[in-house]
């Protein structure tokens, strides 16, 4: 069973005068302790304010970071809460210890301006362990259990989890609802042209995704260090480049594939190179080989025309992953070059999550998009048709 079938969402309810338990995925990044991209932010609001609207005394609960203990402060929602409360011009009340009587007590008092954060649940051990234990601890404060972290509904924890096996009434939020309805738009008879565009570092990384879509798609556009793979295991040099020897096979087998059912595989065919990561300037190659002494860092300007002319007729486009080091300016123009041509695309466009969608912000272009996903490896997971265990615990089960 796929999709949202069986699952309800938070309309489903009634939320005037009920606890409702809303997991979301607040997992922000942070500068010197500064919030430096809100995205995950102003995507839960939506949310909350239904909730908010409908009557609902409402306690927010998400991870940050990966602490080691609860003495990690620096992984404290404290600075999100501040956040939330400035954008929703309401009191946002940070519990320390959220299977604490102090959070029942608080919420019997809960007046209509108030909503109560949980601190980071990381910081409870059971949170990562999928803890029974840490689940019936909070269970009894809500009435209704509502998952909106679609970022980390891939992950079998205990507030994803185990907590809402333990509460009769459950569902998601909008956000959850929109990620689900846009990749099956990838899924289920997507538009044709459908071009799939892939970068980052690793084959690995991707392979799950490559045969999910070696049948869907019409073509497939690679970029990133992954390409590198590609490109040696056509026996062209690729100098230092970072290189998964122990998949050329499977690279091999792949564009093999690919080309028996007659569709593209854009690989680069030049590059940006330096001598090394930390190099802050970078030299374009003047043709598909990378010298022995460089490695490449970012596509070249010959294969950014090349790969935003493929995009431009596409109905349907997919992109996950980057072109190259597109952090460092002078290895960003192929991402943030090809952010703009999926832009102009008439197509659907939905970007991935995780260092796609930071690419695509950073572009300028993300306005512009269909679709940015909050969930880089939900996202993928999802599409490789694997079950997310943060909604299949949610799913009404066929009898």
């Amino acid at each position: 069973m796929s999709g949202l079938k069986g699952i309800k969402t938070i309309r489903d309810f009634e939320l005037k005068d009920k606890r409702v338990f809303l997991r979301l995925d607040l997992n922000v990044p942070l500068a010197n302790g500064v919030i430096s991209d809100e995205t995950r932010i102003l995507a839960s609001l939506p949310t909350i304010k239904y909730a908010v609207e409908k009557g609902a005394k409402l306690i927010l609960a998400s991870h940050l970071g990966r602490p080691k203990s609860a003495e990690d402060k620096s992984q404290s929602l404290e600075g999100v809460g501040k956040r939330l409360a400035e954008l929703l011009q309401m009191e946002v009340m940070l519990v320390e210890e959220p299977d604490s009587e102090a959070t029942k007590a608080l919420l019997v008092g809960l007046k209509k301006n108030q909503i109560i954060l949980l601190e980071n649940v990381r910081f409870h051990s059971g949170e990562t362990q999928d803890s029974m234990e840490f689940a019936q601890a909070l269970a009894p404060l809500a009435d209704i259990y509502i998952n909106d972290a679609f970022g980390a509904s891939h992950r079998a924890h205990a507030t994803i989890h185990a907590l809402p096996s333990l509460i009769k009434e459950k569902g998601i939020g909008f956000l959850i609802e929109k990620e689900i309805q846009m990749l099956d738009q990838l899924l289920d008879s997507p538009k044709r042209p459908y071009i799939a565009i892939l970068g980052g570092a690793k084959v690995s990384d991707k392979i799950a995704v490559f045969e999910k879509l070696i049948d869907l798609v019409d073509g497939f556009i690679i970029g990133g260090a992954m390409a590198y793979t590609f490109l040696k295991a056509k026996n062209i040099s690729i100098g230092k480049s970072l290189v998964e020897n122990e998949k050329l096979n499977y690279a091999r087998e792949m564009m093999a594939r690919v080309e028996a059912r007659n569709k593209s595989f854009l690989l680069p065919v030049d590059h940006i190179v330096a001598s090394s990561l930390h190099e802050t300037t970078g030299e374009v190659t003047t043709s598909v080989t990378i010298p022995d002494d460089k490695m490449g860092l970012d596509i070249g300007p010959k294969t950014l025309v090349q790969f935003s002319e493929a995009v431009k007729g596409a109905a349907t486009l997919f992109w996950n992953g980057p072109m190259g080091v597109f952090e460092k300016k002078a290895f960003s123009k192929g991402s943030f070059g090809l952010a703009a041509a999926i832009a102009e695309s008439k197509g659907i466009k939905i970007v991935g999550g995780g260092d796609s969608a930071a690419a695509a912000e950073q572009s300028g272009f993300a306005s512009q998009m269909t679709h940015i996903s909050t969930g880089g490896g939900a996202s993928l997971e999802y599409l490789q048709g694997d079950k997310l265990p943060g909604l299949e615990v949610l799913r009404t089960k066929i009898r």
